[in-house]
């Protein structure tokens, strides 16, 4: 069968036409033949970010941003509407996960996909709207860290100029007037110093032979002393045999005595406490105690007797008459006995 030329010339512009339409499609990101997810986000600034720039997740390019566009009747904080859409068809995105704007390298701009990693709640599907957040570009990065060192810069240079001019004011005629002065001043207590100087060396001249004295007597006490050492090791060999007796005095046996004295006190008076020995009778025996107050009472009794009645134990005459005590009862006499008796 015979074509025409015509029918070739047809098929080919229409090859042409729709490889031209595919070839811009995919130019500004769409996959070649179509089929690609496409989501929506809202931010309040694009962020120099252009269509056809990178979706990224994860560093990896997983689509392409297909529009960026200003709309008027979104809320003030989120102006900026951008498409994009997800090339790949193993990737879905969790709901709860967020896209930013952010650099790529140091000279492009993209899109990051940052991953929720809570999947129970289900994924985005093709026309959701994700969450945008705008990252802070490195210009701001930059201002943020050079603005407060450009405030310090300028502080510090108002410091410098306050201390240039605060030298500048000093330097002045009148200041260097009073260095001038202070300079005299300086000059001529220098010629004091100088002065006071040479009158210390004419006195020590003046004086140079009650100084040679003065040594010459030193010297003296010194040659002294120097006689005197044999009677100063006398001395101290004196004291060391001393303290070298009292040292090898026989402390040890003295202690050893004592305690052995002591020793013979307590047992004595341990005896005594438990009414042994003689002590311990006169310390525990009652019944010598109440025959010292019996034969007291009774000695006193009789001194009495002896006091009121004498004529009972003492005989006297009187002009040659013979007067007889008078006689005792038998109690009297036994009491009598029982006193001669114990004072025996």
């Amino acid at each position: 069968m015979k074509v025409s030329k015509e029918l070739i010339t047809g098929a080919i512009a229409i090859l042409a036409i729709g490889l031209f339409v595919l070839g811009i499609n995919f130019l500004k990101g769409n996959s070649f033949f179509g089929g690609d997810d496409l989501y929506y986000a809202y931010f309040s600034n694009s962020g120099q970010l252009s269509p056809a720039s990178s979706v990224t997740l994860n560093g990896v390019g997983v689509g392409k941003v297909l529009a960026v566009e200003y709309v008027p009747k979104n809320t003030p904080e989120q102006q900026v509407k951008v498409s994009f859409n997800i090339t790949e068809d193993n990737i879905r995105i969790p709901i709860g996960s967020h896209v930013e704007i952010g650099s790529l390298d140091l000279f492009s701009k993209g899109m990051l996909i940052h991953l929720n990693s809570d999947l129970s709640k289900g994924y985005y599907k093709s026309g959701d709207y994700i969450d945008g957040v705008l990252a802070v570009d490195m210009i701001s990065q930059v201002k943020s860290y050079a603005d407060p060192i450009s405030q310090k810069l300028q502080i510090m240079m108002s410091s410098i100029d306050k201390m240039v001019n605060g030298i500048s004011s000093f330097w002045d005629s009148t200041a260097t007037s009073e260095i001038e002065g202070s300079l005299k001043e300086v000059k001529i207590a220098i010629k004091r110093f100088g002065n006071a100087a040479e009158e210390i060396e004419a006195l020590v001249a003046s004086e140079k032979i009650k100084l040679s004295r003065i040594l010459s007597n030193v010297e003296t006490i010194t040659q002294n002393l120097k006689k005197s050492n044999e009677a100063v090791k006398n001395i101290v060999g004196n004291v060391e045999t001393i303290t070298d007796d009292l040292v090898t005095a026989d402390f040890k046996g003295v202690i050893g005595n004592a305690k052995i004295t002591l020793e013979s006190i307590n047992n004595v008076l341990s005896d005594a406490k438990l009414g042994k020995g003689t002590l311990g009778k006169l310390l525990a025996d009652d019944l010598l105690y109440d025959q010292l107050v019996k034969s007291n009472t009774d000695l006193q009794d009789l001194l009495n007797d002896i006091k009121y009645h004498p004529e009972r134990y003492i005989h006297f005459s009187v002009l040659g008459k013979k007067t007889k005590g008078v006689p005792l009862t038998k109690n009297e006499e036994q009491k009598l006995k029982m006193i001669l008796d114990t004072v025996q």
